[in-house]
């Protein structure tokens, strides 16, 4: 999706239920049927087919909506990959997250080497716009040689135990591969982490703030966002039908005055 921008044209049901059923996909570990019986719940009769479509149309524009924390030249990288089965074919998912958790990147590769290692390095530097202060991965020699070629000046360290913070952020994703019955192609996979983790990224508590309290203030701030989000581009939907009817009102006055002048010769 190029534009943020959509619309809610020639949709039966409001914007407020379209951004629940893609907020309870994305957010809980529920297949599409649990989230048409939950609608039913609450008595909106809706196709676990049709919230699959609204998943694919509505959540990447969400995503955008969504402001991404900018990582700073304190953070530190801790880089991982994991494979992923996809339509019976191995698929490589490279994630960087940050010291809180934070998922910085992620990418899908079908090969684990220097390549996709430094592909993933200049994706964060191009995001990040400064290096870390450090990166953290396992032994894999590929890291190693990435990060000579792209950031050389950044401490890199290579231990399979000082990278539990990466290893564990695949943990959320295995959970959805089960619910899904797996991907069925390498751009659905990198469609669906790409709002996954967005979401992740709003609503689930860094780890510097535990407390019940904190964690309560959190998740009341992250909804609030949420809803922001979603209803702006229901606004900016609003603000684009009215300036295309403006936009042809203008065409047809202009057109009208045309006839007028040529039907004088």
């Amino acid at each position: 999706m190029k534009n943020s921008t959509i619309s809610y044209k020639r949709h039966r049901f409001p914007q407020q239920i379209i951004a629940h059923a893609v907020w309870l996909c994305f957010r809980f570990p529920l297949s599409l049927r649990m989230v048409e019986e939950l609608l039913l719940e609450r008595g909106i009769v809706v196709s676990y087919e049709t919230i699959r479509r609204w998943g694919r149309k509505f959540g990447p524009a969400y995503a955008k909506q969504i402001r991404r924390r900018r990582p700073s030249h304190r953070d530190v990288w801790h880089l991982d990959e994991v494979v992923v089965s996809v339509a019976g074919r191995k698929y490589w998912l490279w994630r960087a997250v940050d010291q809180d958790g934070y998922v910085l990147d992620e990418i899908v590769q079908s090969r684990r080497d220097t390549k996709a290692a430094k592909q993933l390095l200049i994706r964060l530097l191009k995001k990040a716009g400064m290096p870390p202060k450090r990166i953290i991965t396992d032994k894999l020699r590929s890291y190693g040689a990435a990060k000579r070629d792209v950031m050389p000046a950044v401490e890199h360290r290579a231990h399979k135990g000082l990278n539990n913070r990466a290893e564990n952020s695949h943990l959320p994703l295995r959970k959805r591969e089960r619910t899904m019955l797996g991907f069925r192609s390498a751009c659905s996979l990198q469609r669906f982490i790409s709002i996954f983790s967005a979401l992740r990224n709003l609503f689930v508590t860094p780890h510097h703030k535990r407390s019940a309290l904190a964690t309560h203030i959190h998740r009341v701030r992250a909804m609030a966002h949420w809803k922001v989000a979603t209803e702006e581009l229901a606004t900016l939907d609003a603000e684009n039908k009215r300036l295309r009817e403006l936009l042809a009102a203008e065409i047809h006055a202009q057109n009208a005055q045309l006839r007028k002048m040529l039907a004088r010769f």
